[in-house]
């Protein structure tokens, strides 16, 4: 029975261990999702930017036509 309670314990230990890292893992990975949103966010402005300056260059050019 003591084997019985000390093998339990010890498998309960590990399950708290396996959560704790759980947890700091799903907190990484939360703060990673969030830069990667900031980053796509810039980009997007900034392609949107060149997108608007390409059109405008090409208005320029004579040929073009749209």
């Amino acid at each position: 029975m003591e084997a019985e309670l000390k093998a339990l314990e010890e498998k309960i230990n590990q399950f708290v261990q396996v959560c704790h890292q759980l947890r700091a893992d799903n907190h990484q990975l939360r703060q990673q999702l969030a830069t990667s949103i900031g980053e796509n966010k810039q980009l997007e402005t900034k392609i949107e930017s060149a997108k608007k300056r390409l059109e405008a260059l090409l208005k320029h050019i004579p040929e073009y036509e749209k």
